[in-house]
């Protein structure tokens, strides 16, 4: 039964992470990879709201499954950030890839923790 929660999120979350990718990516003119970043960020603020609702009890493992393995898992991705960043680095966009590099980190660690913040306030 636990796989079947692992498909259903990442059902939902591979379309998303597409759909919303192409749609960021549409916004900007820039060879930086904004979709991306946008849903690893997002991806990481739902892991982190979804920790706190566990740390918190409001949480059980089948929705950490569907939301934190099977959702996030699919949304968020590490091999097309690692793709665009090395493809950054061969364009000569060196300074873009050290930017992504740095604020995907920065900005997915902030995110979890706003997330694990939020959940604190919510279910205190």
């Amino acid at each position: 039964m636990n796989w079947l929660l692992v498909v259903a999120g990442g059902m939902v979350g591979a379309p998303l992470r597409y759909l919303t990718d192409r749609a960021v990516q549409a916004r900007h003119d820039s060879v930086f990879p904004w979709g991306t970043f946008t849903v690893n960020v997002v991806g990481c603020l739902v892991l982190g709201l979804l920790t706190g609702a566990a740390l918190a009890g409001a949480a059980g493992s089948d929705l950490r499954l569907l939301l934190g393995t099977g959702l996030c898992g699919a949304l968020t991705t590490y091999s097309t950030f690692s793709y665009e960043t090395l493809r950054l680095t061969g364009a000569g966009a060196r300074l873009l890839a050290a930017v992504n590099v740095a604020a995907s980190v920065l900005a997915g660690l902030g995110a979890v923790c706003a997330g694990v913040t939020l959940a604190d306030v919510l279910w205190a």
